[in-house]
């Protein structure tokens, strides 16, 4: 922390106290979710599926792959995700992308910075992108601020223009896993000048929040074409349906 930071930070909680990102409480510092908030917080950690990160329903053993990713193994190289998806986690999307709340991104960051690799000097982040008049209107795009977030806690390499998305798409809320998949086909895109940014790397594909895995797929898909290594989703949460804990073989 430097000295003026150090100077000025009484003065700025004195005016502005931190409080919960959760529920809005005073808390000693910023970004520090509040007791009742951090115990709500359902974390993602083992024993989980080593393909797809799916938490097990039960104590297993930490190398299974659930029944799912055997059957038909995913095209990523694995989720990782810092929460489950529920009202608390969602209200912190919500408060990013809509709220202006943009401080949040590193919030999100200091919960993935627990899944980067030991080592990093093949890893290059690559955030999802918005369409570009999603991004006009919002005026950011939430996982570019995750990614720069991420990156800067070990100095990794980050590539926002990689991926591109060429046409806007709807809503895809209340839609089924077909019909994500359909809406996002042929959305994106990879310019053939920037393939050699990922090319033998292997990229952290950066999003809020993992739902059905339509979008992040349709990006893995290309990321791999033009010659990523591996390819792992990073997300603040994943969504989870009832009884849908992974199953092993």
């Amino acid at each position: 922390m430097s000295l003026a930071v150090s100077v000025l930070k009484p003065l700025v909680d004195l005016v502005l106290p931190p409080r919960c990102p959760g529920c809005g409480v005073l808390v000693e510092d910023d970004l520090q979710f509040c007791g009742d908030c951090w115990n709500a917080l359902r974390f993602i950690s083992a024993p989980a599926c080593t393909s797809c990160g799916k938490p097990f329903a039960q104590g297993r053993d930490d190398d299974l792959v659930c029944a799912e990713c055997l059957a038909h193994p995913p095209l990523h190289d694995g989720i990782k995700a810092a929460v489950l998806y529920d009202d608390l986690s969602r209200s912190i999307v919500l408060r990013l992308k809509h709220g202006g709340k943009i401080g949040l991104a590193r919030l999100v960051a200091k919960h993935l910075e627990r899944h980067l690799p030991a080592d990093g000097s093949d890893v290059v982040l690559v955030p999802v992108p918005l369409h570009r008049w999603r991004l006009w209107r919002r005026g950011f795009n939430q996982s570019i601020l995750i990614a720069r977030a991420l990156a800067a806690k070990r100095s990794l390499k980050i590539e926002t223009d990689v991926l591109r998305r060429t046409r806007a798409t709807p809503p895809l809320k209340g839609m089924t896993r077909q019909q994500r998949a359909v809406a996002v086909r042929g959305v994106f895109d990879i310019p053939a000048g920037r393939r050699d940014r990922i090319a033998g790397r292997h990229v952290l594909l950066i999003d809020d929040v993992y739902t059905t895995g339509a979008t992040a797929n349709a990006c893995v898909r290309l990321l791999k074409k033009a010659g990523a290594a591996r390819v792992t989703i990073f997300c603040w949460a994943r969504v989870l349906r009832e009884g849908d804990e992974a199953d092993t073989p």
